[in-house]
């Protein structure tokens, strides 16, 4: 059985890791690079960096980041947010990123996905899904989940794996930041039907909600923020209540 993977997301705004509440309030971290490897060397199986302002000026400060990151971590790390082009792929992954995130612009123009797996590998192209709760069901989020896409997250998940995404990065829009849990049911629904990893974030807040989600659902990654910066937790922590839980996990 494929070990399970404790992944913490650094969102980046202006340089600096930033973190907030259903997308909004947000607050400064610290320093990207310095963070990145400081998860590194204490147990993170990868690092995800979301370029949360992505502005064109932002790109470049984003660039130097992704190039100082890979040469102090030795864990792939995935780079996403404001990637519209192949030409952001290409650039992304020759500064050295393993994988490049993509949400909006995909939505907007699914064959980026197919162009990109294409050229790059599936093993490259990371579909971020922001999804959040609707009476029919779950609606792809886009815009830092304000836009509603009305596009149905399950069958878009499906279409992503089609098009050649070799991964999907799920948020909840409800439960991000809330700290009461992943979004346990909109992670199965996304689960059961495709049959790409699955990354569930959004909602963690104590270290029994990664045993949680992986005990409840096949998600193949856990995704936390603000447990890891904030210092309540640690990544050995999380591992040595996975393991305790029987969830097969790679040792920190």
């Amino acid at each position: 059985m494929i070990a399970k993977r404790i992944i913490p997301c650094l969102d980046v705004k202006d340089g600096k890791v930033v973190k907030g509440t259903n997308f909004i309030h947000l607050r400064e971290m610290g320093d990207p690079v310095e963070m990145a490897t400081y998860y590194s060397e204490n147990g993170a199986d990868e690092i995800i960096f979301l370029d949360i302002s992505a502005t064109n000026e932002g790109r470049k400060t984003v660039i130097e980041m992704v190039k100082r990151t890979a040469e102090n971590i030795f864990v792939p790390f995935t780079v996403g947010g404001g990637v519209r082009t192949i030409d952001d792929v290409t650039q992304l992954l020759k500064a050295g990123a393993d994988k490049v995130g993509i949400n909006s612009a995909a939505v907007q123009n699914s064959t980026l996905i197919k162009e990109a797996a294409d050229r790059f590998g599936s093993q490259c192209i990371v579909v971020a899904i922001d999804a959040k709760k609707f009476s029919n069901g779950w609606h792809v989020m886009t815009h830092g989940g304000r836009k509603d896409t009305g596009i149905d997250a399950v069958e878009w998940a499906k279409t992503v794996e089609q098009l050649g995404a070799g991964e999907i990065l799920l948020t909840s829009v409800d439960c991000d930041g809330v700290k009461e849990g992943f979004d346990i049911p909109l992670t199965k629904a996304i689960i059961s039907e495709v049959r790409i990893p699955v990354i569930a974030s959004g909602g963690c807040g104590k270290r029994e909600h990664f045993p949680d989600v992986f005990l409840e659902t096949d998600a193949s990654a856990a995704l936390a923020a603000s447990i890891f910066h904030e210092g309540t937790y640690s990544i050995q922590e999380v591992k040595q209540i996975c393991q305790e839980n029987g969830v097969n996990i790679r040792e920190a």
